[in-house]
Formats: structure tokens, C-alpha cells, sequence
């Protein structure tokens, strides 16, 4: 009989990879339920020796004139029974009969094992996802929630759960429907009381970097390195590669022959426009590499130690400098992690000359906030020219000028 036990267990360690070892100690532990069920006593002097010869369990006794306890004590006639030698306070093994067990003796001894191989299967599932925290996976759509959640089965085999796609990490523009395969970047593993939780998204910065790592063999081998993404999902994405060796074009590489390396991010991501750029040390070289496509005639820092910058272009780039909706220039901000004031080269030269000019400022591109009581900024530069910006909303300055803005700039990397 025991011999068939440990065939199962090996069998059942094979296909689902649950330790013999393992189900070895469940049982065990089944056995003790059973008897603590079966007798309703005590079960801390109950031991239980499982082994492929044979199956013994026992509860340790002290040997007594008179009991008390029967589930601790026994008589010294009882204790001679099992051991011949035995003497007044001495410790023997009562054997305990498995087969006389009840029948809600052995459901619940059932039921313990049962339970033992689910916390097993739990446990392994956790492990593996765990490790691939960070990382892309794929799956397939299997349902949506009522409150607009998916749930995205990931895995083959045994090696397979369900992970949960929240509505706030899902992509406006994009649209699935059951069974539909789809790619995601697994934010956390979590352990509940129904398993393990995985938790995906499709709005992650970090999905299109190792998207890329996976089309882009220079990114995976370390030659070409992505320094900095600045994402808004579904429209547009900022990228900056930097090249670990001078003989590699970084962007050519991420592009690939005919566009077809970032084509394939682009079709995944269903559409979403790429901009991949140059980073570079040089700040003011990477803030006019990240107003690509517009063309930038200079960029000058203001104020020594905070991070904001003066971009002059040609006045038939503006708008496209700025983007649609201040896209283009946010994007750029967020990638840079410094705030970037875009003026036009007109107006660029009147504000030199200190001639009144009528052209509104560009908006300020951290904040979209705006404020119908439309204040000047109140700053006055060492020449005595003031600045023509509009003042931040609660402040007296405007964005270039108001130096708290620029406190927390790298959490918009």
C-alpha cells in the first residue's frame, strides 16, 4: 500500500511538479486531522512515520496508575502490552489504528491534502511570476469585469494564471476583444488568499523599452542603451538611445532597415507614433534633439543650478515645436527632465530690444493649469528688461522664473 502511495506522489510530482517531500508532510498532517477529528482530543503527543516499507502512527504515553488523561496517560497493564519492559513513568508508544477512522475522519484527512497540493500549486505559480516582475509577457483576453477590467490568462501549462489588467492601466485608443492575444508589462505579483494576483498594463513607460528589447538585438546586448522615455499612451512616444561604442547610430538601429525594427513596436502598441532621439550630456543638445521634428536654432539655460531652458526656433516651427496641445514640447520636457520655454525667433529678437510686443508667450509646459485672471510674470532680469511670460497660477512668476517648479522635474522622466 505504501509503495503505491510514494508511486503517486512521484507521479504527481512529475506533472505538477509538487515535491514528494512535500506531500509527504501533508499527509502527515492529514493524518493527525483525522485523528484529532476522530477522537476530538488531544493531538501535540501524535507523531506519524510515513516511509515506502510502511505507515506507522502512534501517540506517546506516560505510563500511570490511575488515568486521568486518556489521550496522555496509560496504565502500566496497557503500557506492557506494547512494551514488556516498560516501568511507572515512562514514555511508550500506543499505536494508533488508521483504518478505524470515520468517515468524517478521512473526508476531513481528504480534505487537508487536497488543500496541501492547492497551497503547493499557489506557491509555485507565485515563484515564477514573481521572477518575471518588470518583464513582457503574452497572453490572451479571457473576460471583462463589469467595472471595465480585463483578465488576461499568461502562461502554458501548469505554469499558467490569470492576470488582471486594471481599466487605469489599459490604452484608450485601443480596443480587444475575447481570445485576442495581447502583450503586457507585469507591474506586481501579489499573494492573496485566492492565490497569487498578477498585475499588468499597457500604459507602462517600461513596456516599450523592453518591446524594443525585444525587436532590437543592439538594446538587448548592451551596445545600444535607452537613457530616458517620456510616454503618453495611445498618441506619442519620446525616446532617447544613447550607443555604448562610437561606430553604432543608435536611432538607426532602433529604426532598422525600412523602419521595420520600430514598425513592429509601432504595431503592437496599435498605432502609438514613435520619436526616438539622440541623449547626450550636453543638456542643450538633448533639449534640441527632443523637440524633434522641429528644427532649433539655440537653447540657452536660465539661472545657473535650475533645470529650465530658453529654445528659440524659426518662426514657421513654432507650433510644430510646441505640438498639438503642447504635446510636442511636454513630451520633450518629461524626457529631458528640464522645463523648456519656447519662443519664436521674432519674438526672440523683440524681447532682446526691449520692444513692446503683442504675441501671446508660450504656455507654460510642465502645468496646463490656466487661470482667466492673467498676470505678467513680475521677474526683472539684471538689465532691467521684466519678463513678458504669464505668471504661473499662484504665483508671481512664470514657469522659466518661479524656481520651485522646477523641485520635483526628474518625476516627470
Amino acid at each position: 500500500m505504501n509503495a503505491e502511495i510514494f508511486a503517486a506522489l512521484r507521479q504527481l510530482e512529475k506533472e505538477r511538479g509538487i515535491p514528494v517531500d512535500y506531500m509527504v508532510e501533508k499527509i502527515t498532517q492529514a493524518l493527525v486531522a483525522a485523528y484529532k477529528k476522530d477522537r476530538d482530543g488531544y493531538t501535540d503527543n501524535v507523531y506519524v512515520e510515513l516511509t515506502e516499507d510502511a505507515m506507522r502512527m502512534y501517540a506517546q504515553k506516560e505510563v500511570v496508575d490511575e488515568v486521568i488523561t486518556p489521550a496522555t496517560e496509560v496504565t502500566l497493564d496497557a503500557a506492557r502490552k506494547v512494551d514488556p519492559h516498560a516501568q511507572l513513568g515512562d514514555l511508550v508508544n500506543v499505536e494508533i489504528k488508521t483504518q478505524a477512522f470515520g468517515r468524517i475522519a478521512a473526508q476531513t484527512a481528504k480534505q487537508v491534502i487536497i488543500q496541501g497540493i492547492r497551497e503547493a500549486e499557489r506557491g509555485m505559480i507565485f515563484e515564477s511570476f514573481s521572477s518575471k516582475e518588470h518583464e513582457i509577457l503574452t497572453g490572451s483576453v479571457l473576460r471583462f469585469e463589469p467595472n471595465g477590467d480585463m483578465t488576461i490568462r499568461i502562461g502554458q501549462g501548469t505554469d499558467k494564471t490569470d492576470a488582471l489588467l486594471p481599466v487605469g492601466e489599459q490604452v484608450k485608443t485601443e480596443h480587444f476583444v475575447e481570445g485576442d492575444m495581447i502583450r503586457v508589462y507585469v507591474i506586481e505579483v501579489r499573494r492573496s488568499s485566492r492565490g497569487p494576483q498578477v498585475m499588468v498594463s499597457r500604459t507602462h513607460p517600461a513596456l516599450v523599452k523592453r518591446l524594443f528589447e525585444l525587436e532590437v538585438p543592439e538594446i538587448s546586448s548592451g551596445a545600444v542603451e535607452i537613457r530616458s522615455i517620456a510616454r503618453e499612451p495611445g498618441s506619442r512616444t519620446k525616446i532617447a538611445v544613447h550607443a555604448a561604442e562610437e561606430n553604432i547610430d543608435p536611432v538607426g538601429a532602433c529604426v532598422g532597415a525600412r523602419g521595420a525594427r520600430v514598425g513592429a513596436v509601432v504595431e503592437e502598441l496599435q498605432g502609438e507614433k514613435m520619436d526616438i532621439v539622440v541623449w547626450s550630456e550636453d543638456i542643450c543638445q538633448f533639449v534640441a534633439s527632443a523637440l524633434s521634428p522641429a528644427d532649433v536654432i539655440s537653447v540657452t539655460q536660465l539661472q545657473q543650478g535650475a533645470k529650465a531652458c530658453r529654445v528659440i526656433v524659426p518662426d514657421d516651427q513654432l507650433s510644430l515645436a510646441i505640438g498639438k496641445e503642447g504635446q510636442n514640447a511636454r513630451l520633450a520636457a518629461r524626457l529631458t527632465g528640464w522645463h523648456i520655454d519656447i519662443k519664436s525667433e521674432t519674438l526672440a529678437a523683440d524681447i532682446l530690444k526691449n520692444v513692446p510686443v503683442h504675441e501671446e508667450p508660450a504656455a507654460d509646459l510642465i502645468g496646463d493649469e490656466e487661470d482667466d485672471d492673467v498676470r505678467r510674470c513680475e521677474y526683472v532680469s539684471e538689465d532691467g528688461v521684466q519678463c513678458r511670460n504669464q505668471a504661473r497660477p499662484g504665483s508671481r512668476f512664470c514657469g522659466v522664473h518661479d524656481t520651485d517648479a522646477f523641485d520635483d522635474a526628474e518625476d516627470l522622466i
